[in-house]
């Protein structure tokens, strides 16, 4: 169909037949002697553009302008989790079905990127943004007035098929505009900010619940999440690539931002044209994602992502009714314990971010040092479709798993202690369980750099079905065997999945290889 013949496009745009390391990308003049020839063959080389005209400067206002319209997917989760009892009392309804209208969000919360991220990179980022955050604003609206748990399962569908898209178009920018070199630490600035809304948020929720009741919540997320829609109309501009190119074609109508008619396009060029083809909206370009799920080192690497999200889903969903039976808590002190999570969410995402870049440095220099390249040659998958970017991506995810299995593990216990004790051990798993998240995100980007929201979108699609399926069930396990050994068994569950780790690494390079071949196999 056009949309998967589009997407192979952008791949093999990005992953092209392997040349050896030392070619160079173009031809240098022949100079009058040998010995001028000796002295200024490197003045000669003419550097490629740009992949981007933005600076580094820019590219964080952007990331951050993103970030805070992706605040919201995780924001309407969790500054809800404290009022769950308020509501079960208000709606009269028990504390198992209050929880279905978690699960319920989750799954929409996977089902709605793919339609939505699959659009933006057809139709553009800026469009699909405004759209949903319209969507997002309408539901909480609705929230606001609901009466009954019919009205409030139906309009919390809504709200998450309005938020959730944020995160895989958030990627998807991010994808537009950076590098492999440079994204781990943009994608790590972009999980923090957006994870502010796992810190923040049950406090927020806590309060606004206890003192004005738990509509209020919904209320409060229309107003902030309109003024976020304000700064994308202001402020964000279309960086698709098949239409604004690397940053340098001249925007026009909705892809155009408001600012720019007040300050111009600075970087535009009258005679610039984007270099990949836009594609055609198409039945095929919402369920064309699904088929990454095909690929052997996608599936494996989502996979093991989405059964880290589930525990740390099914951790943080029974929160408020552990710590209200096992300490007496009210809603609001539920919600300050919620800022362990939150802040393990938001420390997790800005240091593996950073570590990422340091992790890919530090790979570039070896794999340079293996292949006689010098040491101050750029290297990428657009230029070395061989460099092992699952290495690079995944070298430090040993130690991170090794630690949120044994936090897992003892967390049921360490109920019976202090509360300070449990509070701590969710700040650790947050961090763990967030740096997988980041290390899959900026992995899955990579894989299919050309398609980098439907990517995330597919990302998100598995994490969030597993995970609701997980909150669905968390509280029946724990009233069967107990919160001591129901974390027990899921440290156990997660242990098992670490040999697709392995896989991953070991053979996870030559099946993206054999991906690249086989789909410029089909272009040409």
């Amino acid at each position: 169909m056009t949309a998967s013949k589009d997407l192979e496009n952008a791949v093999v745009t990005e992953n092209p037949v392997k040349k050896p390391p030392n070619v160079l990308s173009r031809e240098v003049e022949p100079l009058a002697t040998p010995t001028s020839a000796s002295l200024n063959l490197e003045s000669q080389l003419v550097s490629p553009p740009p992949y981007h005209v933005f600076s580094r400067t820019r590219k964080l206002q952007i990331v951050y302008i993103v970030s805070a319209a992706a605040i919201f997917s995780p924001l309407s989760s969790n500054i809800y989790f404290p009022a769950l009892g308020a509501v079960s009392k208000s709606i009269g309804v028990s504390m198992s079905l209050v929880t279905l209208t978690v699960t319920v969000y989750m799954i929409v919360q996977g089902l709605a990127p793919s339609f939505w991220g699959s659009l933006s990179d057809v139709l553009g980022r800026r469009l699909i943004f405004i759209g949903t955050l319209i969507v997002y604003i309408i539901a909480n609206i609705a929230l606001g007035v609901s009466s009954n748990y019919g009205e409030l399962m139906a309009f919390r569908a809504l709200q998450a098929a309005g938020s959730a898209a944020t995160i895989s178009i958030g990627a998807g920018v991010i994808g537009d505009i950076t590098t492999s070199a440079e994204r781990g630490s943009l994608v790590g600035v972009f999980g923090g900010v957006r994870m502010l809304g796992q810190g923040i948020g049950p406090v927020i929720g806590g309060i606004l619940s206890q003192y004005l009741g738990f509509r209020s919540i919904f209320w409060f997320l229309a107003i902030v999440s309109g003024l976020s829609l304000l700064s994308i109309i202001i402020f964000l501009p279309e960086t698709l690539r098949p239409i604004a190119g690397d940053g340098t074609v001249v925007l026009h109508g909705y892809n155009k931002p408001l600012i720019y008619y007040l300050t111009g396009q600075k970087d535009a060029l009258d005679s610039a044209l984007p270099t990949t083809k836009k594609a055609k909206v198409t039945v095929g370009t919402i369920f064309a994602p699904l088929t990454f799920l095909g690929e052997k080192d996608v599936f494996i690497t989502l996979f093991f992502g989405s059964i880290v999200y589930t525990v740390w889903s099914m951790v943080t969903s029974s929160t408020s009714d552990l710590f209200e039976s096992s300490y007496g808590l009210n809603t609001l002190q539920v919600g300050l314990t919620f800022l362990g999570n939150g802040f393990g969410c938001m420390s997790g995402s800005y240091t593996i971010g950073y570590l990422m870049d340091y992790n890919h440095k530090l790979t570039e220099r070896e794999y340079a040092a293996k292949h006689n390249i010098p040491t101050d040659c750029q290297i990428s998958l657009k230029t070395h479709p061989d460099f092992p970017i699952e290495y690079a991506r995944m070298r430090n995810t040993w130690w991170i798993v090794t630690v949120f299995i044994m936090c897992t593990a003892v967390y049921g216990v360490s109920l019976r202690t202090h509360l300070a004790v449990p509070v701590i051990l969710q700040y650790i798993i947050a961090y763990c369980a967030t740096a997988v998240f980041t290390i899959n995100s900026a992995l899955v980007i990579d894989l299919y750099p050309g398609a980098s929201a439907s990517a995330t979108a597919v990302n998100n699609l598995m994490r969030c079905l597993v995970g609701a399926a997980g909150v669905a069930v968390v509280q029946p396990i724990i009233e069967a065997i107990s919160a001591t050994w129901t974390f027990v068994l899921l440290a156990g569950i997660t242990l098992c999945m670490v040999p697709l780790l392995v896989i991953e690494m070991k053979w996870g390079a030559g099946w993206r290889l054999e991906r690249a071949e086989r789909l410029n196999a089909n272009a040409n």
